[in-house]
């Protein structure tokens, strides 16, 4: 077993789910390029139920490389890029 891997849990001031997502997409969108972040394990949760997480995104695995990009519970087929 390798070393443990670190969750950063970064409290906001948003009050909706929605915004909350767009957050998210915010920073995927403007920190996908760092490497040490694995966007697509992101759950959000209220603040004092944080026991009860609400994925982000579908994260399935793909064809080739890469994991799904479209939003959790998606129509249609997964795909490898934001949409």
């Amino acid at each position: 077993m390798g070393a443990p891997r670190w969750i950063i849990h970064l409290p906001t001031t948003l009050t909706s789910l929605d915004e909350a997502v767009d957050l998210a997409v915010a920073l995927r969108d403007s920190l996908g390029h760092v490497t040490v972040v694995d966007f697509g394990e992101t759950t959000l949760s209220e603040e004092d139920k944080q026991f009860l997480r609400t994925r982000v995104w579908c994260d399935a695995r793909g064809d080739g490389p890469g994991r799904c990009q479209r939003r959790d519970q998606h129509d249609g087929p997964c795909a490898t890029t934001a949409q």
